[in-house]
């Protein structure tokens, strides 16, 4: 009498724990589920990546820092050095009238923007 109530007990058992798993998988596999899944994972791809290019950014900033203290970059201007050779102004005048574009050096350029290029 024992015996056959034990193995009722684990039949009863096992059979509610493959129902159990085997509805617990059929949930996953629902569109919803599926969708929901590919969605966390693109988002921790995105947090990896994120991770990554901070990571390189980094390391870049890193390396250029590195190179311009080799290089000799990282110091002040020379105060000597030349000033910008050309400086552009344009002339005064109404919209529409052709400006002319003056520089430094005594080069002038026509500027119109209905002009063909």
């Amino acid at each position: 009498m024992f015996r056959r109530t034990f193995w009722f007990t684990a039949g009863a058992a096992a059979g509610v724990w493959a129902t159990t798993k085997v509805n617990r998988k059929l949930r996953q596999l629902t569109p919803e589920s599926l969708a929901a899944q590919a969605a966390n994972k693109a988002i921790d791809a995105g947090h990896r990546l994120k991770e990554f290019a901070l990571d390189v950014r980094d390391g870049m900033a890193q390396r250029e820092a590195e190179l311009g203290e080799v290089l000799g970059l990282n110091g002040h201007p020379d105060p000597e050095l030349p000033t910008q050779r050309r400086i552009r102004a344009i002339g005064g005048g109404q919209p529409g009238d052709n400006k002319q574009i003056k520089y430094i050096d005594n080069t002038t350029y026509s500027y119109n923007r209905n002009e063909d290029h």
